[in-house]
This record gives C-alpha cells, sequence and structure tokens, in this order.
C-alpha cells in the first residue's frame, strides 16, 4: 500500500488567503413603557404562571363541583 499523504488542518494565512466575512448582528429597536419592557423580560414566567393559575382555577371548580354533589 502507497503512504498516504498527511492532510493540512491549518488555515491558510497567506496573502491571497480568503478574508473572514464580517458576522452580521440585526438589531430592531422598540419604544416600550415600563411595563411593556418588564412584561417583555419576563415574559417566559409570566406564561407558566399563567398556565399554573388556569390548572388551579380548573381544579377548584372541579374540586367545589363534587363537593356541591353530596
Amino acid at each position: 500500500m502507497a503512504k498516504q499523504k498527511k492532510k493540512r488542518n491549518k488555515k491558510y494565512t497567506g496573502v491571497d488567503a480568503a478574508t473572514k466575512r464580517p458576522s452580521i448582528t440585526r438589531v430592531s429597536a422598540v419604544n416600550r413603557s415600563r411595563f411593556g419592557q418588564w412584561r417583555h423580560d419576563h415574559q417566559r414566567q409570566l406564561s407558566i404562571a399563567r398556565t399554573v393559575a388556569i390548572i388551579i382555577v380548573a381544579l377548584i371548580i372541579i374540586v367545589s363541583g363534587v363537593m356541591s354533589l353530596f
């Protein structure tokens, strides 16, 4: 078997090397009220709290309905 040529694992940095493309960061600015900004920052926690509150209210309604049968 012929000896395999070692592969190059170092980037070429010579004069005619391909230039690295700049990374583009897109930012969108929104003018929110103080409460609106707080709500935007805590959106995930509010969603979880809303789901838990709905489940608790549903359980209270179900339990009160079962208790009224007796």
